[in-house]
């Protein structure tokens, strides 16, 4: 009898990790992409990895894919190892990615570089970044899975709310799909190799955004007083990223910004 129980017990474990297997590959399976292309438009994003110059530091950069539903699907990054780029920007890249997801739709895409100048004291947004803490299960498991097919957020919700450059949503021809996140570097660097990626992604068809003509690029329009004169503006910050944004489409404003 006591056998028996041993044997009933380890089958019903059995039969719930497979169950969860099952879940994991059809999360998997709705993921806008795969690990590896994932990896592979991030190393060609960025200059350490080959690609071009980005106006900022030009790191190496953490990259992280959502579904639809907010799950992480695809962690990667562009060094050799984990630590070739800031171990923080593991977690941030899953929130922008998650962010840029949760606030677009069908009709308009909006980046996380549109929530900065609305998540200021004093204007509409203020606290957003408070009101969804992300996962205490960011940081948990084998630290040497991060970033590779295995990492241990894949097939989880990571939440979280970021408000400055790097997250975009993820368009095919008929719908948005998910959301990016890129981490690692300037947070306006961010957004020009996250706009780089998901062009190489092929998932780039933003029907519309906060910007009549560029969509959902980052807006250099903060004046003197530190206002937007749009109410989607982003900082500009200190290297080259506003002339490379303008370069690629993927901004607004730029050099001309003061």
């Amino acid at each position: 009898m006591r056998g028996r129980c041993f044997t009933t017990a380890a089958t019903s474990i059995a039969a719930l990790v497979g169950l969860a297997f099952l879940d994991g590959a059809a999360q998997a399976a709705d993921c806008p992409v795969s690990q590896d292309q994932l990896a592979q438009a991030l190393r060609a994003s960025v200059k350490p990895g080959g690609g071009p110059g980005n106006g900022g530091f030009d790191n190496h950069e953490w990259a992280s894919v959502v579904t639809r539903d907010g799950t992480v699907c695809a962690v990667a990054y562009s060094g050799n190892k984990a630590d070739d780029q800031w171990p923080g920007s593991r977690t941030i890249a899953m929130q922008k990615a998650s962010t840029a997801n949760a606030f677009s739709v069908k009709s308009m895409a909006i980046s996380t570089a549109n929530l900065f100048a609305g998540a200021q004291p004093g204007q509409p947004l203020y606290g957003l970044v408070t009101a969804s803490p992300p996962s205490p299960e960011a940081s948990a498991g084998d630290a040497t899975q991060f970033g590779t097919g295995s990492d241990p957020m894949v097939g989880k919700r990571i939440g979280g709310a970021i408000v400055f450059g790097g997250g975009l949503a993820l368009y095919n021809e008929n719908d948005v799909v998910g959301g990016l996140g890129v981490s690692g570097d300037s947070s306006c660097a961010d957004h020009n190799v996250a706009w780089r990626v998901r062009k190489v992604l092929k998932l780039d068809r933003v029907p519309a955004g906060v910007n009549p003509n560029r969509k959902d690029a980052i807006i250099h329009d903060l004046g003197p007083d530190g206002k937007s004169a749009s109410g989607f503006g982003h900082v500009k910050c200190n290297g080259t990223e506003a002339d490379v944004a303008n370069e690629l489409e993927a901004g607004v404003g730029g050099a001309t910004m003061k």
